[in-house]
């Protein structure tokens, strides 16, 4: 998984600007520590509005299940993503460090134990029938390969490729959009390669709007 930083525009004395502009003033009329508390005020009082003077756009690279669960923050977010309607390279799969243990006290989540997978694994309903789960990643690629070549339009032959299959996306927000999507999805509570790409988000935008991203995150 990655995060890679397209463009910004901005930073934390636009926030600035934006606040003050009400009174005519501006950033370098005050120090550095009265510009950065003036942006805790903001980020306490929960006045977003300067703070949305502010852009950031990302190119994201992250399994489809996680980018499914991310495309879910839609306010002041847009979102543009590769399309196998289009294009038909070659699929590059997510493979888990280890597989979880399934929490039993929760509807959904996991906690840190590890469930130890057979060398095989019997499919249920097919006797005899044994895969790993790389395996049938790779037994969709080739079939997804197969149906190319055979002349099958990429928006069909995409339907045979797992939600482990990696996708890109450019992803663009305000400083305050992409600090509520933080704080959301570094919460203990959401699935770890979530958490994963969220702190990886953090850590491309902090160094851009240090002052801000420190007070609008938890």
């Amino acid at each position: 998984m990655n995060v890679e930083l397209i463009d910004y525009m901005g930073s934390d004395n636009s926030v600035v600007d934006a606040a003050r502009v009400s009174f005519s003033k501006h950033h370098d009329k005050y120090s550095d520590q009265e510009n950065a508390k003036l942006i805790s005020y903001l980020a306490y009082n929960n006045h977003w509005s300067p703070f949305a003077h502010t852009s950031i756009s990302l190119r994201i690279k992250a399994p489809i299940f996680i980018a499914r669960h991310l495309v879910k923050h839609q306010v002041g977010f847009a979102w543009n993503e590769v399309s196998r309607r289009y294009v038909d390279d070659e699929p590059e799969f997510f493979i888990p460090d280890y597989w979880r243990k399934r929490a039993e006290n929760i509807k959904q989540g996991s906690t840190n134990d590890q469930v130890y997978l057979s060398p095989m694994l019997e499919m249920e309903g097919e006797s005899g029938a044994v895969h790993t789960p790389v395996e049938l990643y790779m037994a969709a690629k080739d079939c997804y390969e197969a149906l190319l070549k055979l002349g099958v339009c990429p928006e069909q032959a995409r339907m045979v490729l797992p939600q482990a299959m990696y996708t890109e996306w450019i992803w663009t927000s305000s400083v305050c959009g992409w600090a509520r999507m933080y704080n959301l999805r570094t919460d203990s509570h959401t699935q770890l390669e979530t958490q994963q790409i969220a702190f990886l988000i953090g850590e491309v935008i902090e160094p851009l709007f240090p002052k801000s991203w420190k007070a609008l995150t938890k």
